[in-house]
């Protein structure tokens, strides 16, 4: 109940223990039919680590104890078969019914991951910047048809202590029998803007006038290119739209 997202690590190592403490961790996440449809790659390498933190203007992406990156894997599925099942095994792979299963997969392991973490003494941050310039971290992992990176997990010893961030009510998350009505939901909304707005412009650092719903609102105006977005998808083997 005490999550906050790290965003400065002191200049501190993860042990190979807490490594694979985190990993293991995360492998015991829940799994649609057991598929454990992810992979974790630890990015050690200081230049990729460097690139990467200047292709997405995030300096936590290198100054770290460890990065992590989680993809969506279905062709760990296919290594057993022969050329004929992986043939037939095409078009279920590359339909829009197992790509979520393996996006939902990965997100449980890394939620398992970040608690480990935590419980470790240790802080993290998600983040799904990793993927702001997709083609080339694919080439850069070297990844096959079918994985494809989701978001960044860096962990590593705190170097700072931000407030908690307030959560929507539980009365705008949590319903009973149905969905409410939007009026019903508006007027939980517009007192958690106030509460944002009261933390946000009060909070320690990076004080703004900014609301929860408002800036949703803007972001989800912005012409943003999906296009490139499902090309790529496309060239992994996903028929996604």
């Amino acid at each position: 109940m005490n999550h906050r997202s790290i965003r400065k690590f002191k200049n501190i190592p993860l042990t190979t223990m807490q490594i694979e403490a985190i990993v293991r961790a995360a492998q015991m996440a829940s799994s649609s039919r057991f598929m454990q449809a992810y992979s974790i790659i630890g990015l050690t390498d200081p230049a990729l680590k460097h690139e990467l933190s200047e292709i997405t203007k995030t300096p936590y992406m290198e100054e770290n104890g460890h990065l992590f990156i989680f993809c969506a894997d279905l062709q760990r599925l296919t290594l057993m078969a022969d050329e004929q099942e992986k043939q037939e095994m095409r078009i279920m792979l590359g339909s829009s019914a197992l790509y979520p299963i393996a996006v939902t997969d990965t997100a449980l392991a890394a939620q398992n991951a970040v608690l480990a973490a935590e419980s470790l003494g240790l802080g993290a941050v998600i983040m799904g910047s990793v993927t702001q310039d997709i083609r080339w971290l694919d080439r850069m992992l070297s990844l096959p048809d079918y994985v494809v990176p989701l978001f960044g997990v860096a962990v590593g010893v705190p170097d700072q202590q931000p407030e908690i961030k307030p959560r929507l009510p539980l009365e705008a998350v949590y319903f009973e029998n149905c969905y409410p009505s939007e009026r019903d939901l508006q007027a939980h909304i517009q007192a958690y803007d106030d509460d944002m707005r009261h933390y946000y412009q009060n909070r320690s650092g990076n004080n703004r006038n900014a609301c929860w719903s408002r800036s949703h609102i803007e972001l989800l105006k912005l012409p943003i290119p999906l296009d490139d977005m499902t090309e790529y998808l496309h060239g992994k083997g996903l028929n996604l739209t």
